[in-house]
C-alpha cells in the first residue's frame, strides 16, 4: 500500500502579489506623499547645500587667490606650493596635530579600554563611574575649553592654587611649551569616556560561552582578555581608530576658546578659520589648508568603509 503525496500549498501567481502591493501603495494618499517628499527632500537639499556645495566650492577657490573683495583670479597650484614651503604656521600646525593623534590614540584610547575592562566587571557604583566618565562627552570641545581657562589660568586658575604657586604662578596656557600639552590633558578627558563607552558595548556582546571555555583550559584572565576577548573587539578597534584620528583632525573649539589658536596653539583647522574669517582674508589660501585637512581625513573614511564593506561580505 503505497501513501499519498503530501498536499502542496499552490504558490500565489505573480499578478496577485502585485496586486497586493498595489492596494497597499493605493492606500497612499497625496497628502501622505507631499509630507514623505518633504521629511525626505528638506535634509537631502541641506545636505547638498552645506556640504557638498560648499566642499565643491571650497575646492574651486583653493586654485584662485580670492579675498573676498576682488575678484576670483586663477593662479593654479601656487596656494599649495606656499602652504608646502614658505607658510612655516602649516608645520607646526601639523607637528600639533600628529601630536594631538599620538596622545588621543596612546593615552586616552587605553584608558578608555581599561576603564570599559574595569566596568565590565560589575563592580559597586557601576553606573555612577559610567556617568562620571561619560559626563565630558556630553560637553563640547569649546565648553571643554571654557573649563580648561579655569583650571589653568595664570592668575585665578585652581591648579596654580592647588600648587601652591600663587606668588609664582605658572602660566599654563600662555607659555608655548606647555600649553599644548595642558591643553591635551583636557582633550583626553573627553576623549576616554567616548572610547569606554565604544569598548563597554563591545564587551557587553562577547560571547559568554568563550571565556568560559577559555577557563576551562586553563587561561588566567590576563590571557583570556588578549586572546579570547580583544581579538573578538576587531570591529570597536577600527571604529576607535578612525574616530580617534578624526578627532585629532578636526579639533578647533577647545584651542579656539582659549586663545583663537594662536602661541603655539596652531592646529589645521585654526589655520583655515585664520585665514578664511580672519584679518587675512585669504579666502583660496585658506580653502587650499582646507582641502589638504579634506583629503587627509577621505583616507581614513575610506580605509573604514572599505573595510565595514569587507567584513560584510564575510
Amino acid at each position: 500500500m503505497t501513501s499519498s503525496p503530501l498536499p502542496v500549498a499552490p504558490a500565489p501567481q505573480t499578478s496577485q502579489v502585485r496586486g497586493r502591493r498595489r492596494r497597499r501603495l493605493s492606500k497612499l494618499t497625496g497628502r501622505d506623499y507631499s509630507v514623505l517628499a518633504l521629511l525626505v527632500g528638506i535634509p537631502v537639499l541641506l545636505d547638498l547645500a552645506l556640504i557638498w556645495a560648499t566642499t565643491v566650492a571650497s575646492v574651486g577657490l583653493s586654485f584662485t587667490s580670492y579675498n573676498g573683495v576682488t575678484d576670483v583670479k586663477w593662479v593654479g597650484w601656487r596656494n599649495y606650493v606656499q602652504i608646502f614651503t614658505i607658510y612655516e604656521p602649516f608645520f607646526r600646525a601639523v607637528r600639533n596635530n600628529l601630536l594631538w593623534l599620538g596622545v588621543l590614540g596612546v593615552i586616552a584610547t587605553p584608558l578608555g579600554l581599561f576603564f570599559a575592562f574595569l566596568l565590565d566587571k560589575n563592580i559597586r557604583f557601576t553606573r555612577f563611574y559610567q556617568s562620571v566618565f561619560y559626563m565630558p562627552v556630553v560637553l563640547s570641545l569649546a565648553v571643554v575649553g571654557f573649563i580648561a581657562q579655569l583650571v589653568y589660568s595664570r592668575d585665578h586658575g585652581a591648579l596654580n592654587v592647588v600648587l601652591g604657586r600663587t606668588d609664582h604662578p605658572t602660566d599654563w596656557l600662555g607659555d608655548p611649551k606647555i600649553n599644548i600639552w595642558a591643553i591635551l590633558v583636557a582633550a583626553v578627558w573627553r576623549h576616554t569616556g567616548y572610547v569606554m563607552i565604544l569598548y563597554l558595548a563591545g564587551l557587553k556582546s562577547v560571547d559568554p560561552a568563550l571565556k568560559e571555555a577559555a577557563v576551562i583550559d586553563g587561561a588566567n584572565e590576563r590571557q583570556i582578555f588578549f586572546r579570547v576577548v580583544f581579538p573578538t573587539l576587531r570591529p570597536i578597534n577600527i571604529i576607535v581608530l578612525v574616530i580617534t584620528v578624526i578627532e585629532s583632525l578636526r579639533a578647533f573649539d577647545i584651542v579656539y576658546a582659549i586663545n583663537s589658536g594662536r602661541n603655539g596653539l596652531e592646529l589645521l583647522s585654526v589655520l583655515v578659520t585664520q585665514n578664511i574669517v580672519g584679518e587675512a582674508s585669504r579666502i583660496g589660501f585658506g580653502s587650499a589648508i582646507a582641502v589638504i585637512l579634506l583629503t587627509t581625513s577621505l583616507g581614513f573614511v575610506i580605509a573604514y568603509l572599505s573595510q565595514i564593506i569587507r567584513e560584510e561580505r564575510r
